[in-house]
């Protein structure tokens, strides 16, 4: 539970000194984040883990990046049952990480470097380990200390069975039974009961139709946005709700949906009553000065269930995770594109354009691997700097990273004890970043690192990669730096242009933006070149699996 002496004895803005300006409005409409998923970022004390000193002490590499804010994933004390996303404490750093102090500085040191900085919240559940939990188990059924929860008696003659069929995306029931010292020597007369985790068994939902959960929130928002954050993502935003009576689903919507994607008929998710609560959140950042904003992550089953996030009155900004699940084809990358225009175009948001996070496989990967991969890749960095609205880029985008196959010893996420070691989970893009050297760890820590680094990786540290004009880094510094200049690209203009069925083509205001996805070269418009993901042909051709910014000739 958060201690609200710690929140108010302490309250940290933007200093004087600082080029953030805490007045400035909607500043989140087309920044480019970057998400740092901490453990695995930069070391800062050599053991092998990444930690809020890592990313004090490569700021200055951010900067360089140009990005304009960075997405902190959880630092919170956690036993790490699901990579941090499992909260024992949500107003502490985990000694993994560091300290507040460690917080503190860090966040300062982002503002007098221009980058704000956004956290994760993760209010659908806490870690079993949280003090409102471990009451809750010491406590009677129907006790106040389980309401905060969603305890349920199992179904069948001995409530042996869960109260309701919901599986556990984690894989398994979503049910956990537990004994307590209330329960009787006669199990028909109850004493044991099952509670709700829709992940792993050591994440326990919160009910959140209890005012107590709500305002246990609060406290934690004010926490941070006391201390100086500008923002949250909101982890699993379209959970947090529970249908009336948690009845039985159909399962076979599932298959329909694919693995691990929403449907519509799931009542797991997207429940109407989860946008009272995101209008909560926004009338505590709207409290604040500065424009503190919130990013959801709504996995949802259509665009216009999407665009409910972010009206007036609720998120800022929401993933559009369709460009993620797009397939190399220019049909469905300007679907992809087509759908989340219009949609926040009909609720006055701006989308929000991701190709890699932390919970999906890298695009290098998805979009073939190897150097088809990378061709890819940065084609649609193009694309996604150049679109409308806001920019995230996961730590390693910028250095072209690919999925690992790690060996099954080094497996870390609950997915694949879940399944039965059927799904190898998460743990592939969730590799550290390389550095320098020539060896793992290539400059992460002091002998090895937390998931192991393949040796292939010399030639893609950021040491190797500064050191090349040509290299994916390179060529993302000067897109961000083209972007930033641009300000044809800072408006919401956006027309599509025909350029063939394989091609992808827009204009926003003066740059014509070209992406060819088909298998044989485009003739381009008369145009100077702003920056081009390959290089042109000696005809001024766009090679396939390439992406380029043209502005008018002189």
């Amino acid at each position: 539970m958060c201690r609200p002496e710690a929140s108010y004895n302490r309250k940290v803005t933007q200093s004087a000194s600082s080029p953030i300006d805490a007045d400035s409005s909607t500043w989140w409409r087309d920044s480019v984040f970057y998400q740092i998923y901490p453990r695995s970022f930069a070391d800062g004390n050599g053991d092998g883990a990444g930690d809020l000193v890592g990313v004090r002490q490569r700021l200055d590499y951010l900067r360089d990046l140009g990005v304009d804010a960075i997405w902190l994933s959880p630092f919170y004390r956690s036993p790490m049952a699901d990579g941090g996303y499992d909260v024992a404490d949500p107003c502490d750093v985990d000694p993994m990480f560091g300290t507040l102090t460690d917080f503190d500085e860090m966040l300062s040191a982002a503002h007098l470097r221009g980058i704000r900085v956004t956290i994760d919240i993760v209010p659908n559940h806490f870690s079993e380990q949280h003090p409102w939990f471990q009451e809750a188990l010491a406590a009677a059924p129907g006790s106040a200390a389980r309401e905060r929860f969603i305890f349920r008696d199992g179904r069948g003659a001995h409530g042996e069975l869960p109260p309701n069929n919901w599986p556990s995306v984690f894989g398994g029931p979503a049910w956990h039974r537990v004994a307590d010292g209330a329960r009787t020597e006669t199990p028909e007369a109850g004493g044991e009961q099952w509670y709700l985790h829709i992940f792993a068994p050591e994440q326990p939902d919160l009910n959140w139709a209890n005012p107590e959960v709500p305002a246990e929130f609060e406290r934690i928002m004010r926490f941070w946005l006391d201390r100086g954050v500008d923002g949250f993502r909101i982890d699993v935003a379209h959970s947090m709700a529970k249908p009336r009576g948690l009845p039985d689903m159909d399962q076979t919507i599932l298959a329909a949906a694919g693995a691990g994607l929403p449907h519509h008929l799931d009542p797991r998710w997207d429940q109407d009553d989860v946008h009272d609560h995101h209008r909560g959140f926004r009338r505590i950042l709207d409290s604040y000065p500065g424009e503190r904003m919130a990013v959801g992550e709504a996995w949802v089953a259509d665009d216009e269930r999407l665009a409910r996030y972010v009206r007036g009155d609720e998120l800022h900004l929401t993933f559009n995770f369709k460009l993620v699940e797009a397939e190399w084809d220019a049909t469905e990358l300007r679907e992809a594109i087509d759908m989340s225009l219009t949609a926040m175009r009909g609720v006055g948001s701006p989308a929000t354009w991701v190709l890699s996070n932390h919970d999906v496989v890298r695009h290098v990967t998805r979009y073939g691997g190897g150097q088809i991969g990378l061709a890819r890749a940065r084609a649609a960095a193009l694309l996604q700097l150049s679109l409308p609205g806001a920019v995230y880029i996961y730590n390693g985008d910028e250095l072209g990273l690919p999925n690992v196959e790690l060996p099954d010893w080094a497996l870390q996420d609950p997915t694949w004890e879940r399944s039965g070691h059927t799904d190898r989970g998460r743990d592939g893009e969730r590799v550290p970043l390389p550095w320098s050297g020539s060896r793992p760890p290539f400059g992460f820590g002091a002998e090895s690192s937390w998931l192991p680094m393949p040796p292939e990786w010399a030639a893609l540290t950021v040491e190797a990669q500064s050191k090349d004009r040509h290299s994916t880094l390179a060529f993302y510094r000067e897109a961000i730096a083209r972007r930033r200049e641009l300000r044809s690209l800072h408006t919401p203009t956006f027309e599509w242009s025909d350029h063939g069925p394989d091609v992808i083509a827009y204009r926003r205001g003066s740059i014509l933006v070209v992406l060819n996805a088909g298998t044989t070269q485009v003739a381009l418009p008369a145009g100077d070149i702003v920056i081009a993901s390959e290089p042109l042909s000696a005809e001024g051709q766009l090679p396939p699996n390439a992406a380029v910014w043209l502005a008018p000739k002189g």
